[in-house]
């Protein structure tokens, strides 16, 4: 089988003794190998002996996703507060709770309709989140070395709640609006074709259409099939909007783009560019900041980039730069 076929799990969200009783594998170069099989329990002394040698995922087949992501899920709360985890373990299980979630979401559109699984979702985010200042740190440690659109997702999800939380005093029930409406912003991207996504060189003018049309797709599905209430589907639609007026797919300027919707766009851009992908190496955060005030003069609002810089940005990070 291809990498591609099976999905990683990290060690921390294998609970020993606990996990659901699916065959798990380890990868060596291309191949995958049994490392345990149906019918054994994973037991402390599988976690002990594969930290001890520095392995940090094992792999599941996609056919055990479901059994999978329903213990994820289930179990995420009690995780995230645990007093037995350390900050980077949590990052690294909700790291593992919300991708899993996205990749089902985009693999199976008609499941985007639970907004009780994707409201428990966000709320274990926003706890996990709120539980120290360090908790952004921790989870990007385990974001950043690989780009695609599920981690995306994620990390344009966590980031706009953080800034949310600076720039606004919202209520519980509108933050997990928030939340949802983020983590499914580039849901319209079921309708590119692999090939157009993942190509590295030059878009021609018909695929570069192609790209622009994913906010407006991922918002007419998920307003016709769904029960998503105007702020996710607003953010859906327009975080490729600009207050200058010059982004798609309308062309709106100012006022007229939500305000989630503008901090949604914000961290989608800053995400997009401090993240290694083919063909460009991620800025250091301190210059992604000074590349969106400058070279993308007027597209954000200034107030929402003042906040993200001092969410991601430190004097040692300014000073390596200068």
């Amino acid at each position: 089988m291809q990498q591609g076929y099976y999905v990683p799990v990290g060690i921390e969200s294998i609970e020993p003794d606990m996990f659901p009783d699916v065959a798990l594998y380890l990868r060596s170069g291309g191949n995958y190998v049994l490392y345990k099989n149906n019918g054994r329990l994973f037991s402390k002394q599988d976690a002990q002996r594969l930290m001890t040698n520095n392995i940090d995922f094992l792999y599941v087949s996609p056919a055990d996703m479901e059994v999978i992501n329903q213990y994820m899920e289930s179990n995420a709360e009690r995780f995230l507060t645990s007093a037995s985890f350390d900050g980077r373990t949590k990052g690294k299980i909700i790291y593992q709770t919300s991708i899993n979630f996205v990749g089902d979401i985009f693999q199976n559109p008609g499941k985007a309709g639970d907004l009780n699984r994707s409201k428990r979702l966000i709320e274990n985010l926003m706890t996990y989140l709120s539980s120290d200042r360090d908790a952004l740190t921790s989870l990007e440690t385990v974001m950043t070395k690989n780009y695609y659109t599920f981690v995306h997702s994620l990390q344009v999800t966590a980031l706009s709640l953080l800034v949310h939380a600076e720039a606004y005093m919202l209520a519980h029930d509108e933050m997990v609006d928030v939340g949802i409406g983020t983590l499914l912003h580039d849901f319209g991207k079921i309708f590119i074709s692999q090939e157009i996504l993942n190509k590295t060189g030059k878009l021609s003018d018909e695929e570069v259409a192609a790209i622009r049309r994913h906010p407006m797709d991922g918002y007419t599905y998920l307003k016709e099939n769904t029960s998503l209430n105007d702020i996710c589907l607003a953010i859906v639609r327009d975080h490729h909007e600009r207050i200058n007026g010059n982004g798609y797919p309308q062309g709106l300027k100012k006022e007229a783009i939500s305000r989630s919707a503008q901090v949604g766009g914000l961290c989608d851009v800053y995400c997009t560019l401090t993240i290694d992908r083919s063909g460009r190496t991620a800025l250091p955060p301190y210059l992604t900041i000074q590349v969106m005030r400058q070279e993308m003069k007027d597209a954000f609002d200034k107030r929402l980039l003042d906040i993200l810089e001092g969410l991601t940005c430190t004097e040692d990070a300014q000073q390596l730069v200068l």
